[in-house]
Parts: structure tokens; sequence; C-alpha cells
């Protein structure tokens, strides 16, 4: 199955890949203006968006490579958030030809989670439990966006989660693999690490981790921002991951 997408622009090809509490309209903000001078790919992984889940076993990183093997682009830029981030490092470890650049906005990895990572899981995993997919829907958007975030971000994600919460809940079974697993050190791309001081501390210390043990990788702590920076910020984030691609040009 190829994953649900769309592409605009043409130039150098930019693929986003979404958080998991979104899907590919969380970067709505970004779209216009990166396509100016890029391709444009956006995506929705299974469960997510237009795209369904089905009985069969996949992983998010193949599901990426045959999307992009599809579309014929290579090598691409890829632009993760969060879950997003983690498959991102994912193809970028294990296709390191295939990933020009990876911009990672707070992206998540196997590290320990920490207290207030836990406590969250445990919140939403009660509301669940106990059918209140409202109030599991509104953790989630209190949670991930910080205070710059305006009225229609907030209506946005919960839009998208809420969404999310439908499609994977009707399933009896989430048949995704755990796919390939990742080398940091094998990673060549030119990359931006993006954290925020508002996020929860499990991915402030992801970044570290990260800019610690990608070679040469560049790390930005941005001090305003919570988990999903390109919401709460548009125009600030958009101009720096246009930056970041016009610094390393292919």
């Amino acid at each position: 199955m190829i994953l649900s997408h769309d592409t605009s622009g043409s130039g150098p090809a930019v693929l986003l890949l979404h958080a998991g509490v979104a899907d590919s309209r969380m970067w709505d903000p970004q779209r216009a203006s990166l396509a100016q001078h890029h391709r444009v790919i956006r995506c929705d992984l299974r469960g997510y968006g237009d795209t369904p889940l089905t009985s069969a076993q996949y992983d998010n990183a193949g599901d990426v490579k045959a999307l992009l093997s599809s579309l014929g682009e290579r090598p691409v830029a890829i632009v993760g958030a969060s879950a997003g981030g983690n498959v991102a490092l994912q193809v970028a470890s294990e296709w390191p030809d295939l990933v020009s650049h990876l911009i990672l906005l707070n992206s998540a990895f196997a590290l320990p989670a920490t207290r207030s990572l836990q406590r969250f899981a445990r919140r939403e995993d009660a509301l669940i439990e106990a059918g209140d997919i409202d109030g599991a829907t509104e953790l989630n958007v209190a949670t991930w966006l910080g205070p710059d975030a305006d009225d229609d971000a907030r209506e946005l994600v919960r839009t998208m989660q809420r969404h999310a919460f439908q499609v994977q809940l009707s399933v009896e079974e989430d048949h995704e693999e755990e796919g390939p697993d990742i080398d940091l050190e094998a990673i060549s791309a030119h990359t931006l690490i993006v954290s925020g001081g508002q996020d929860l501390d499990y991915f402030r210390a992801v970044a570290n981790h990260l800019a610690g043990h990608i070679p040469g990788a560049k790390h930005t702590q941005l001090g305003w921002a919570g988990h999903l920076p390109n919401l709460e910020r548009p125009d600030e984030v958009t101009a720096l991951i246009r930056d970041f691609l016009a610094e390393f040009p292919r």
C-alpha cells in the first residue's frame, strides 16, 4: 500500500513527516512557502489522516521508502516531527544515500521515558480505557502545544488527534513492526535538531542525545516552543527550515 500523500511545488524534494498527535495537515503553515523552491511531499502514516490501518504487517520506514520510490525521488530532505522524527531517523540510518538533509522537531527516540512522559501515558491510557475519547483528545492538545499556540492551532490538533483515535481504536490489532534499528553514527545527512524549551523533558533529553551522536549535527533549542513549534510560531519555524536547507544546497 502506498501512503496517502500530496505534492506541491518543484525543485529538490522535501518530505514532511507528521507527529503522532497529528497528520499531514500539521504542515499546512509550511507547505506553500517551502513549495516556492522545493517539491514538497506530505504523507499520512498508517492510521492517520487518509491512510487506513489494515491487517497487513508494516513498518513506517519501509512505507516511506516505498512512497519515495513510487515518486522517483532520491535523495530527499526529510523534516520529521516527534514520532515522524523517529521514522526519519530510521530512514536516514538504514538508507543514508536516500536522505540529503534531516530536520528533526522534538524527535522521538528510544530513550527511557521520563516521569513526565510516564504520567502523560498513564493518564491517556486511563481515559481511553474509560471510553473518554474527548478527554484523551483534550489531554493531548494541552500537553503537546506550547503557550504560543493560538486557537486555530489548538483546533487543528484537536481535529487531527480525534480522527487518529477514531481510526486506530476501530481496528482490533495494529500490525506495525519495529522497523530498522537506528545507528545514529551511520547518518550522513546534514542534520538540524530542534528542541522546545516548553516541551516535556524527555524530548529535550532526546535532542541532546541525538546531537551528541549524529555526525556533524547542529542543535537549536527554541526556548518559547512546546512540542509542535511549527504550529506555535509558523513563520519562525518555516524560516528555520528554509535557511537550513539553503545552507547546504544540493
